[in-house]
């Protein structure tokens, strides 16, 4: 989810020396996650975070062993000193540009005006979430406007659900939540025409259809009351799910020349089993690489680049030494 600011611990910098093992883009869970393991590895890396987690506007995360119920800013808190401890540095800033340098590495600018060298790059810059233009929706997302029941759905079961239907998912969402609530209402708001097929599937699921365009959401004592229509009707829910459009943050991955492939929930970047994108170098972790992904997922894809980066930066320069070796030999026939 997109939403409030978080704010970052700065560590200390030595302005003198910004050449970095690898640079993180992104303090989530998945960034967090690829500098624990560098860290651990001796690798000198930088995690630059500006401090705008999706999932900000949510009270707790759940789904994550261990951490079920745990508020995001102080898993991400948890996770910092965690990272800190091994010698990972942050800078509390954005970056606005990085490139290739040409000699294989990479070169990043950050706004604050530092610029930045890294053997590699890790973009773990997440998503924003696009929300329905629905009067209400954007002040009470996080709340009781929900659209991940992994996520919240037993925080919010055997409540009234209301759900508008998505043009990209159509009544996919409605149907799933039944495991939740068996009181489920579908707002058919600008989905357009539900087929028969869909219709009988509703009605078995015991989802109540509602035509017409949502106009706005009633609110009482600063809880949901319920769903107002375009022509005044007020259909009574405590809890509303809504299909939130993913705006992927592609600045960083474009300005590398990743490839990116076209989804059904928006452009991103295209990527292997362990995150490598089509620059040798460049990994895309988490929600930069797609948009149904939980924090325990992206904390699981942060780990495994962290790891295959280590293991490509060992073997390189192994594979170096090798090289500089034979130069000598072939130098000094002597030595052979």
């Amino acid at each position: 989810m997109a939403g409030a600011t978080v704010s970052v611990e700065v560590v200390s910098m030595d302005s003198r020396n910004s050449t970095y093992d690898v640079l993180v883009i992104g303090g989530g869970a998945a960034g967090l996650s690829a500098g624990l393991v560098l860290g651990r590895s001796r690798r000198r890396t930088l995690i630059v975070d500006a401090g705008e987690p999706r999932n900000a506007p949510a009270a707790h995360m759940q789904g994550y062993l261990s951490r079920d119920g745990m508020p995001p800013v102080e898993f991400l808190a948890v996770g910092r000193r965690e990272v800190e401890a091994y010698g990972v540095e942050f800078a509390h800033d954005r970056v606005t540009a990085v490139r290739p340098d040409g000699s294989g590495r990479f070169e990043a600018d950050l706004a604050g005006g530092r610029s930045v060298h890294a053997r590699r790059v890790v973009l773990a810059t997440g998503l924003v979430d696009a929300l329905p233009d629905v009067a209400g929706v954007a002040e009470r997302w996080g709340r009781d406007v929900l659209h991940c029941p992994y996520c919240h759905g037993w925080e919010v079961r055997d409540q009234p659900f209301g759900v508008i239907a998505s043009p990209v998912t159509g009544i996919h969402q409605a149907l799933l939540v039944t495991q939740w609530s068996k009181d489920v209402t579908l707002f058919a708001h600008t989905a357009g025409e539900l087929s028969a097929e869909d219709r009988e599937k509703l009605a078995v699921a015991g989802v109540t259809v509602v035509e017409g365009e949502v106009a706005g959401l009633d609110v009482v004592d600063d809880r949901l009351a319920g769903v107002r229509l375009a022509d005044g009707r007020v259909v009574p829910r405590s809890v509303l799910f809504v299909e939130a459009g993913a705006v992927p943050r592609n600045e960083p991955a474009a300005q590398l020349g990743a490839a990116i492939q076209d989804t059904p929930f928006g452009p991103y970047p295209s990527v292997d089993p362990v995150g490598r994108t089509s620059v040798p170098g460049v990994w895309a972790v988490g929600n930069a690489a797609g948009p149904k992904v939980q924090v325990i997922n992206a904390a699981a894809a942060g780990y495994q680049a962290g790891l295959m980066i280590n293991n490509e930066l060992v073997l390189a320069d192994i594979d170096e030494g090798v090289a500089a070796r034979r130069r000598e030999d072939d130098m000094n026939p002597s030595r052979v």
